[in-house]
């Protein structure tokens, strides 16, 4: 009675500790990687899962991230765990009203991220590299870098993709796959515009398996990061390409063919305000013939060196 006659009267917040909070964002988020945050949440509370939420701050995270440091771990990773306290004190602060009209915390604190000093730098492919590369991968992981490096898609966009998101359209007599926001890591639906490269793959994977685009010997690819990617770029000298660079490599090529930002983060799937899963047959056609220039720009190149 006391409890609730402070927080209606005075508006006093009831005592939460972190270890709450992290069970309800556990137990309602829907985000792809949400394994990942549930073993670093499982790591922090020893540390602050105790804690009540207005005592969590850059302060009480000082041990987890000296301690953290001193077994090893890179800066990358020990920001996974401190993005998943950010996002759920601004929840918390935000989003999440209890019975008594109120929210769990009344601000959130401002949790800052580590220099990623070890970060790796990206590595676009070049034309070269791409060719040695694809062509030491096994036939079905080369159809899906093709795919990747043609699309920009993320790795489980590539290996979650299903017919059934595939989309025809009449007026431009081609096809896009719109995957649905549950399966992209933004959370927003995700249309994927085809060049010729990659209706190419398409067409030659078409009808090899019931539900899923890209398989191998009738069964899913879980991922693309497996033996035969890492063998392949160790025999072309190629260690530090990551799967990830397939999608820089997009990205790249776009903006070397003077594709405009607001059609490159389009064509990524990046978060912007303009993404949409309804765009016209007049926005997706200018959308296929920017995708094109990357096949345009290969042909150009290719031509060039004959000569």
């Amino acid at each position: 009675m006391e409890r609730h006659r402070q927080a209606t009267v005075y508006g006093v917040r009831p005592k939460r500790i972190f270890q709450e909070a992290a069970t309800k964002y556990l137990m309602e988020s829907q985000k792809a990687s949400l394994k990942d945050a549930a073993l670093h949440l499982k790591l922090l509370d020893d540390y602050i899962g105790e804690l009540a939420l207005e005592s969590i701050h850059m302060g009480t995270l000082q041990a987890y991230i000296q301690d953290r440091k001193a077994q090893g771990v890179k800066n990358r990773t020990i920001n996974y765990a401190l993005q998943s306290v950010r996002h759920i004190l601004n929840l918390a602060a935000m989003e999440w009203i209890d019975e008594f009209g109120l929210t769990w915390l009344a601000t959130a604190p401002k949790i800052k991220l580590l220099p990623q000093l070890d970060a790796r730098k990206p590595s676009p492919l070049s034309w070269e590299q791409q060719e040695r590369l694809f062509g030491e991968l096994p036939e079905h992981l080369a159809k899906m870098a093709l795919f990747k490096v043609n699309t920009g898609c993320r790795e489980q966009e590539v290996c979650s993709l299903r017919w059934e998101w595939e989309e025809f359209i009449p007026q431009l007599n081609a096809s896009v796959f719109t995957i649905p926001a549950h399966a992209v890591k933004n959370r927003m639906p995700r249309v994927v515009v085809l060049n010729s490269v990659a209706r190419s793959v398409i067409e030659q994977v078409r009808g090899q398996h019931p539900e899923y685009v890209f398989t191998y010997k009738g069964h899913r690819v879980g991922t693309m990061n497996n033996s035969g990617w890492q063998k392949a770029r160790k025999r072309v000298g190629l260690q530090q390409v990551r799967i990830h660079d397939l999608k820089h490599t997009f990205g790249r090529r776009l903006r070397a063919a003077n594709v405009s930002f607001e059609d490159r983060q389009d064509l990524l799937g990046h978060k912007s305000s303009r993404i949409t899963d309804h765009y016209s047959s007049a926005e997706l056609a200018n959308l296929i013939a920017a995708a094109e220039k990357v096949c345009i720009t290969k042909s150009r190149k290719i031509h060039a060196t004959e000569n």
